[in-house]
C-alpha cells in the first residue's frame, strides 16, 4: 500500500485521539453500524482532500466500512495531525497523503496521488482536488459520480466554476446544509478559532478590542464567543444586510480603516482576498496580532506586509511571526496566515463535526444510488438527509420534540382557513 505520512510509530497515539472524538461522534458512528452491515459504497474508489484530523479519520473508518476504497490527503499543509495520518494508515489499511507543514509542491504531489485510483465519488475541502482534476485531469470527468463540498470557501469557487459553465460533473454543497453551517460555522468555527488565538499567545480577551472581518457564519460564532470572553467586538463588512445584523446584535460596525487603529486582535473570515491590507497595517497599534480562520491563506496580504517590514523574526513563539516596521511598531501574525484554528487549536469539537461528516457520509451514499441522475453543477444537499442527521443528533441527546398533528398540516395546506 501507498502512503505517506510522517511516522507510523505515531499511530499508536493517533489511535487513542481517533477513539476519543468517536465517543463525541455518536451519529457517524449510527451511520458507520449500519455501512458495515450494508455496504453501500461497496467497491467505489473514493479521495478525499479533508482536514487530517481525529473527526476526518471517523468519516474515513466510516466510508471504507460502507465498501468503498478509500484515499485521504490533506486539505491544509499545517492543519495535518501526524498521528492520525499514521493511525488511518496502519490500523485500517487507509492510503494518506499528508505531513504536517509541507511545502506547496508536496501538498499538490499528495493530491495528485490520491486521485491515482481514479476516484468516481470525491470529497473536498477548499476544492483543490476538484480544481486539480478540472484543470489538469479534465478527461476523467466522466468518472465522477459525483463531489461532496465541506467549506464555505470551496462552494464560492465551484459557484464560480458553474456560473461560467466549466463545472464537469456535479457537486453538492455540504457547507450549505442547515445541519453543517448552523452548527459547524457558528459553533464549530466560533469555538476554535478563540481556542487558536489564545493557544498561540495566551493573550487575555478581556478588555481586549477584537476586530472581525466578516459577519457570516463563522464570523458570528467568533464575534459571539469573543463577546462572551469580555472583549469588545467590532465587525467589519462589504454586505449592507450582514453589516445592519451584526449591528443590531450589539456590534460596533464600522470600515477596517477606521478599524485599524482600534483594533487588538484582528481575524479574518470572509474567503476573500486581501482583506487586511498595509493601509491597514499602517495604522495598527504596536503590538497588535493578526490572524485569519478563513480556508486559504489570502486574506491578509502577506507580501505586502513583508515589503513593509524592516525586520521578521520567525517563530518568536511556536507559529507566531514578529513583523516590525520602520517606526519600530510589531504587528505578530499567527500561523503563517493560514487557519488559526486548524493550524494552533485542533479545529471544531468531535460533536459539531458528528452532524457535518454524517452529512458528507449519507451524501456519498446518495450520489452512489442515484448515479447519472444529477446535472452538472453546484447542488444543495436533500432535505431529507438534513432531516435525516438533525433527528439522529436529537435522539443521541435524548431529545424527544413534538410532531405536527393531521389537523396541522390539513391547516397549513390550505388557504380558505382565515380568521
Amino acid at each position: 500500500m501507498e502512503y505517506d505520512v510522517k511516522d507510523l510509530g505515531l499511530a499508536e497515539q493517533g489511535g487513542k485521539r481517533v477513539r476519543w472524538a468517536e465517543r463525541d461522534m455518536p451519529v457517524l458512528r449510527m451511520i458507520r453500524n449500519r455501512f458495515e452491515a450494508e455496504k453501500p459504497l461497496k467497491n467505489i474508489n473514493v479521495a478525499a482532500c479533508l482536514h487530517v484530523t481525529t473527526e476526518t479519520a471517523n468519516l474515513a473508518i466510516t466510508i471504507k466500512a460502507g465498501g468503498a476504497n478509500i484515499r485521504v490527503c490533506a486539505s491544509n499543509p499545517l492543519s495535518t495531525q501526524d498521528d492520525v495520518a499514521a493511525y488511518l494508515v496502519k490500523e485500517h489499511g487507509i492510503p494518506v497523503y499528508a505531513i504536517t507543514g509541507e511545502d506547496t509542491s508536496t501538498y499538490y504531489e499528495h493530491i495528485h496521488q490520491t486521485l491515482a485510483h481514479h476516484p468516481s465519488v470525491t470529497h473536498d475541502d477548499g476544492a483543490d482536488l476538484v480544481s486539480t482534476l478540472h484543470s489538469e485531469y479534465p478527461e476523467r470527468a466522466g468518472e465522477i459520480w459525483g463531489s461532496m463540498e465541506e467549506t464555505t470557501t470551496g462552494v464560492i469557487r465551484l459557484r464560480a466554476l458553474s456560473n461560467q459553465g466549466r463545472l464537469l460533473f456535479p457537486v453538492f454543497a455540504v457547507n450549505d446544509a442547515e445541519t453543517k453551517h448552523l452548527f459547524d460555522n457558528r459553533y464549530g468555527t466560533g469555538q476554535s478559532t478563540l481556542d487558536g488565538i489564545i493557544r498561540a499567545t495566551n493573550a487575555l480577551l478581556a478588555g481586549k478590542t477584537v476586530v472581525i472581518a466578516g459577519y457570516g457564519w463563522c464570523g458570528r460564532g467568533f464575534a459571539m464567543r469573543a463577546k462572551g470572553h469580555g472583549a469588545k467586538v467590532i465587525i467589519t463588512e462589504v454586505d449592507d444586510i450582514k453589516a445592519l445584523e451584526a449591528a443590531m446584535d450589539g456590534f460596533q460596525v464600522m470600515s477596517m480603516n477606521d478599524a485599524a487603529p482600534l483594533g487588538e486582535i484582528f481575524c479574518t473570515i470572509t474567503g476573500n482576498l486581501n482583506v487586511l491590507r498595509p493601509e491597514h497595517f499602517q495604522q495598527m497599534k504596536d503590538g497588535a496580532i493578526i490572524c485569519n480562520s478563513g480556508h486559504f491563506n489570502v486574506e491578509i496580504d502577506i507580501p505586502g506586509l513583508e515589503k513593509m517590514a524592516k525586520n521578521i523574526n520567525r517563530q518568536v513563539k511556536p507559529l507566531i511571526d514578529e513583523y516590525i516596521l520602520e517606526e519600530g511598531r510589531s504587528i505578530y501574525l499567527l500561523a503563517e496566515g493560514r487557519l488559526v484554528n486548524l493550524a494552533v487549536a485542533e479545529g471544531h469539537p468531535a460533536c459539531v463535526m458528528d452532524m457535518s461528516f454524517a452529512v458528507q457520509a449519507l451524501t456519498a451514499e446518495h450520489v452512489v444510488k442515484y448515479k447519472g441522475e444529477f446535472e452538472h453543477k453546484v447542488l444543495d444537499i436533500p432535505t431529507e438527509i438534513d432531516q435525516q442527521v438533525a433527528r439522529l443528533k436529537l435522539q443521541t441527546m435524548g431529545i424527544t420534540i413534538d410532531r405536527i398533528t393531521t389537523e396541522q398540516e390539513k391547516y397549513l395546506a390550505s388557504w380558505d382557513m382565515g380568521t
